[in-house]
């Protein structure tokens, strides 16, 4: 039993790699082929099976079995192939997978599964999920707001295990220290609950005390379980991400990637631009199309920069202008959610502009430089809205960031083509690069992983206490002086290739600001040594 044990530990087993000392050692002899592998052959192997795949999801499916079988080959091989394998394992290719999680059900992947129905159950699934193995790390989600294509219940349980892998793949957290989890709260999608085959709980989301309570007792239970742990949310709806972000920032370290991570992506590829024009971010005018949790978490992260470049905060809400599905959001309406209200305006003020409910009438109105999409409306940035942003500013900030691709305002080479060159993009899948008029335009992709797996190894490099605005700023910062200015077509983010340097300045960027702020716990004091001491490498130990 000993050795089967060893063979279907994922985070232990070597498969033909193990030395023959090993197989002597450890009861495997005669249970595997007799040649010894390396890890690169069998990387070079596994490629080559990879490569005979016919589609993007039967890739995803296969490489789903090294994880399942082998953390450290996989992460070998998705180091060698990140840019190509990150929109397989991740988004978009993900998002076929969680629509079809229930029909594709072969192992969980070592995730934590709550019912909402049994909180009495919490301290045991975790201690069950957690085994022996010191979770310093948890990606939980409740599926209500998955990535563009909404509320997938139980299903979305593969978000947080997709999310991990990028934290690994990106920033070397060791796999053995983290935890996917899914809070099954019901769901209101009737495909579900009509599905002979669904495996999540077959009633509508729960919602109110009953659900709030069962969150509370899930963090505390997790923190006293886990002491040194950092907790990210991700995916949870409009109604509910902010609410429980505000209500544990200030108690536990925390990450909401939603609506923090991609403001600080977002923010630092405006730095990107302005590096470029030399402009200064007190000057811009900034229109959010998608006032959801990550549209309204942007524009506050962007606001709050603005503050701290010397704006006073109602002169910077001025310079800010929100669209969600109402049309422009005004203080009257009855349905705004609290991340939304700072930035509604006066009715009053626009009198006379018409009902404000047309993105290109607004556009003329407000005359915003930066506009940024996250309403998963495809196709919303047309021609008449790119040349419209070009009357504002010779040089428009245009971020069609929605996913997964089929969601897109607006692809990059059309906003390059619309805009003659001048708009700064980045989207927020992989784009290639778009040849116009003799230049390549190498196209940012406005991408969490640039920022959330550096941030996540930096709070765990200095066992931070808190994730404050200081240290997110820090992130945002640390991304500028990754690309050059002065090259024509430069992306306005560093292209994801770089993800693992990138990572790495984030991350001590992080470490360095929570030990300033008398946050960082680590025994150790040189936090850029903490980061690197940290940080796990997939080799056979």
């Amino acid at each position: 039993m000993r050795a089967h044990d060893l063979l279907n530990n994922p985070f232990l087993n070597k498969g033909t790699a193990f030395t023959m000392q090993e197989r002597q050692e450890n009861g495997l002899i005669g249970l595997l082929p007799p040649y010894v592998q390396t890890i690169e052959e069998q990387a070079q192997t596994t490629y080559q099976q990879y490569l005979k795949k016919p589609n993007d999801l039967e890739k995803r499916l296969f490489l789903m079995e090294i994880f399942n079988t082998n953390r450290t080959l996989f992460y070998y091989l998705f180091n060698q192939h990140i840019v190509e394998f990150n929109p397989i394992v991740y988004d978009p290719i993900i998002a076929d997978t969680i629509e079809q999680y229930s029909e594709l059900f072969v192992d969980p992947q070592y995730a934590a599964y709550l019912d909402i129905n049994h909180p009495e159950n919490i301290e045991a699934t975790l201690k069950n999920a957690a085994g022996d193995r010191d979770i310093r790390l948890i990606v939980v989600t409740d599926a209500e707001g998955i990535l563009g294509i909404g509320d997938w219940g139980v299903q979305g349980v593969d978000i947080s295990v997709g999310k991990l892998m990028i934290y690994t793949a990106a920033a070397g957290i060791d796999p053995s220290c983290v935890l996917p989890l899914v809070i099954d709260a019901g769901t209101n999608r009737e495909e579900l609950l009509n599905n002979p085959m669904y495996l999540g709980n077959r009633h509508e989301r729960v919602r109110g005390e009953q659900y709030d309570n069962f969150i509370d007792q899930f963090v505390q239970t997790a923190e006293n379980l886990f002491p040194k742990l950092y907790l990210h949310w991700e995916d949870f709806g409009r109604s509910n991400a902010a609410d429980i972000l505000n209500r544990y920032k200030t108690q536990i370290p925390t990450f909401n990637d939603d609506i923090q991570g991609t403001g600080i992506v977002v923010l630092g590829g405006i730095f990107g631009a302005l590096d470029i024009t030399g402009e200064k971010l007190t000057d811009q005018v900034y229109l959010c199309y998608g006032g959801g949790s990550a549209g309204a978490g942007i524009a506050e992260r962007v606001h709050a920069e603005m503050v701290a470049e010397g704006l006073d905060a109602e002169e910077a809400y001025k310079r800010f202008f929100m669209i969600d599905k109402q049309g422009l959001l005004f203080d009257d309406m009855d349905d705004l959610t609290p991340a939304q209200k700072p930035f509604a305006k006066k009715r009053s003020d626009f009198e006379g502009k018409g009902d404000m409910t047309d993105l290109l009438e607004v556009i003329k109105t407000v005359k915003p430089t930066i506009l940024v999409g996250t309403s998963t409306n495809p196709g919303a940035f047309t021609k008449e809205v790119v040349e419209a942003m070009c009357q504002n500013t010779e040089r428009p900030v245009i971020f069609p960031i929605s996913n997964p691709t089929k969601k897109l305002e607006a692809t990059a080479e059309q906003v390059i083509e619309w805009s003659d060159g001048k708009a700064f993009v980045a989207t927020g899948v992989p784009s290639p690069t778009v040849s116009y008029k003799g230049v390549d335009y190498q196209i940012g992709q406005a991408n969490n992983a640039l920022i959330y797996p550096g941030l996540g190894l930096g709070m765990l490099a200095s066992e931070a206490s808190l994730l404050t605005d200081e240290m997110i700023g820090a992130a945002a910062h640390s991304l500028s002086g990754l690309v050059d200015p002065g090259q024509a077509g430069a992306p306005v983010l560093p292209p994801f290739q770089y993800v693992a340097q990138v990572s790495i300045k984030v991350a001590e960027a992080v470490a360095k600001k929570a030990q300033e702020q008398g946050l960082a716990q680590a025994e150790e004091q040189d936090m850029a040594k903490a980061v690197r001491d940290l940080k796990w490498y997939p080799e056979y130990k």
